[in-house]
């Protein structure tokens, strides 16, 4: 696709969010400038975020001269068609193809994650088990490589890394060690930390427990 001018290009999004820090950090890593447009999810959702998004209503959104694209890894497969710059998927289409399914499949961290903090019992015990499988499959898959695509920060760690910060308050709820479970994903997430799209776009472990500790009074969960 030829590169189109990125005239009005703004992203809908949310501070904390790992899916919108995905977008951040692509954009980061392409040279792409952008205007930032804070949302407010849980009061009252701005017209332009449920005219932009009517079918999910949720970040991200991507404005590109006044169009809408939805969902993280689609922006992210966006990003990388239309722009030129530093790929971040393979070039070739087998390995394109494994990107985009460990990137899909990382879903699992903040879906597994969210239910250990939300659930108690024989829901928290499934949900942390099932958390450290994909841990471990994520590890096994990145296995002794610098990075998921080999050499190069690519499209899957772009995927993975927003999920870190939260890592910390899974483990506390789900009382169990990411360096224990998956050290070299840990080692990783070390690595990651120091690239300069990675520092300017996550938050501190803190202030995401912090947000978690907010969600729960806000949902009356003890």
């Amino acid at each position: 696709m030829a590169e189109r001018k990125n005239k009005g290009l703004v992203l809908l999004d949310f501070w904390v969010s790992p899916f919108g820090q995905r977008c951040r950090i692509a954009l980061a890593e392409k040279g792409i400038p952008y205007e930032y447009s804070e949302q407010e999810l849980l009061g009252t959702k701005s017209d332009l975020l449920l005219r932009s998004n009517p079918v999910h209503k949720k970040i991200p959104v991507l404005l590109h001269d006044g169009r809408p694209v939805c969902e993280s890894l689609v922006i992210l497969n966006y990003l990388d068609e239309v722009y030129s710059g530093k790929p971040l998927l393979p070039s070739d289409p087998y390995a394109r193809a494994g990107a985009r399914f460990w990137a899909a499949y990382s879903d699992k961290v903040y879906e597994l994650g969210t239910r250990l903090w939300k659930l108690g019992g024989d829901a928290r015990a499934k949900a942390r088990a099932e958390l450290l499988q994909v841990l471990a499959n994520l590890d096994g898959e990145l296995g002794d490589r610098a990075f998921f695509g080999g050499a190069e920060f690519g499209f899957v760690d772009v995927a993975v890394v927003p999920f870190v910060p939260w890592l910390p308050s899974f483990e506390r709820y789900g009382e169990f060690s990411v360096e224990e479970a998956a050290p070299r994903l840990a080692a990783w997430a070390r690595r990651c930390a120091g690239r300069e799209s990675v520092a300017g776009s996550l938050h501190p472990p803190e202030k995401v427990d912090e947000f978690i500790t907010m969600l729960k009074k806000h949902y009356g969960i003890e």
